[in-house]
């Protein structure tokens, strides 16, 4: 493979893959709010926050984790204020005790919090101004959720970069991904490049899958398939990912590796693999690569997506996770790419609308797509192009994928954020 291709796939895996504690969107609130706190150098009397739609979206229904169940853009915001640290960035609210739990609370009954729609195109943006003390501070962030692009303190601009939807977001090269050489990449990639990251997504998301099956949260949807539909392999690979989200949508303060941005995304994306792994008895080594090729065709299949879209991320990570357990089970190039287009027949159109608990049971819809678009090939089954959205060749497909997510949902998406805000859901 050539090396500078080969390169830029292990730093995509290294810049996405990384661990959050709590719902990213949220968290990014937190994030952004933590920064502004140590911009001011001390405790706000007044706290204004502007945000995009979608992070409206994405915060109103999902438990801030460390907040003793409180929900919320202002009970986020607070969290950082009182207690966080930004240095941690996405695990900004980790380790915070239950002193600083009051503290939040007393953040939000002392300070001034007003939260607005933000006046601005960007799909994602968090804007937030503090002061006290005869002192003011803002800062931004735009497009995902670690970009911050502005930090100012009294008027002086202490941080400035450009930024523009739709313009250049990440460092690495997206454009260089395709299935043809997600699949060569997973073959000859040298383990030691990306066997410290895979690990670090094992362990955090196996872990968190666990306890959202030991626990109470939200609507249960992982233990409730193990105990309707049994504990086949099929079944335990859907009831691990949903269970992983059955945690973090409701609070629970154990990190997950994310993908995309997005730690539903980064569940579905391996535990369906990881568990198919355990039950084929297959080497770790082969495990590496099957995540390798999950976590790289949920990437391509989002880059052309967006971070936030009226499109469920779900999808494209169950997608993703098919394609893994096919790798698993010796498919390549065809296979997979049978299995991508088959996945994305069944469920394209889920929409998002927000961050909660019913991300689990989408999940586990998703993970069904993925291994049914799987069983469809090695059984002689396909959707031919012509059949919808689906056109000749997997490329095309995924482009037909983006291209409906980015500009044909827009609408979409404006008519469930009208909704969710309007109170009527």
């Amino acid at each position: 493979m050539e090396d500078k291709i080969y390169r830029e796939y292990v730093k995509i895996l290294q810049e996405e893959l990384i661990p959050a504690t709590g719902c990213t969107e949220p968290i990014a609130v937190a994030y952004a709010a933590a920064v502004a706190r140590d911009t001011l150098g001390s405790m706000p009397e007044q706290v204004d926050i502007a945000v995009s739609a979608n992070i409206i979206k994405n915060v109103k229904s999902v438990i801030v984790p460390h907040t003793g169940g409180l929900r919320g853009i202002d009970a986020a915001a607070a969290a950082g204020i009182a207690a966080g640290d930004p240095e941690k960035k996405l695990e900004v609210l980790a380790g915070i005790g239950s002193e600083q739990i009051a503290e939040i609370s007393a953040c939000l009954a002392k300070a001034r919090f007003t939260v607005r729609q933000a006046e601005s195109p960007c799909i994602f943006d968090i804007q937030i101004t503090v002061s006290g003390a005869g002192h003011t501070a803002f800062t931004r962030i735009a497009g995902y959720h670690t970009n911050l692009i502005q930090v100012e303190r009294d008027g002086q601009v202490l941080l400035h970069k450009d930024y523009a939807d739709g313009g250049h977001q990440y460092a690495t090269d997206r454009s260089l991904l395709t299935v043809e050489r997600i699949v060569e990449f997973a073959d000859c990639v040298d383990l030691s490049d990306v066997r410290e990251t895979l690990d670090r997504q094992i362990t955090c998301n196996t872990a968190i899958a666990e306890e959202g099956l030991r626990g109470n949260w939200g609507a249960n949807i992982g233990s409730i398939l193990l105990r309707s539909y049994g504990s086949s392999v099929h079944n335990r690979a859907k009831a691990m990912a949903a269970a992983g989200s059955d945690g973090r949508m409701n609070g629970c303060e154990m990190p997950v590796v994310i993908n995309s941005g997005s730690g539903n995304q980064g569940l579905t994306a391996s535990l369906p693999v990881i568990v198919y792994a355990k039950e084929m008895q297959v080497s770790q080594e082969l495990l590496y690569r099957a995540l390798v090729v999950s976590n790289l065709i949920t990437i391509h299949l989002k880059t052309g997506i967006g971070r936030l879209s009226a499109y469920c991320g779900a999808i494209s990570a169950g997608a993703g996770a098919g394609a893994g357990v096919a790798y698993l089970h010796g498919g390549r190039l065809t296979e997979i790419a049978h299995t991508i287009v088959n996945a994305l027949a069944i469920n394209s159109g889920v929409i998002c609308d927000g961050a909660k608990s019913s991300c689990a049971a989408k999940i586990a819809s998703a993970v069904e797509a993925g291994l049914l678009g799987m069983q469809m090939y090695f059984h002689g089954s396909e959707f031919c192009g012509g059949d919808g959205i689906v056109t000749k060749g997997v490329e095309n497909t995924i482009q037909n994928v983006g291209q409906l997510a980015r500009k044909g949902m827009a609408e979409t998406d404006k008519e469930i954020i009208s909704i969710m805000i309007s109170g009527h859901s």
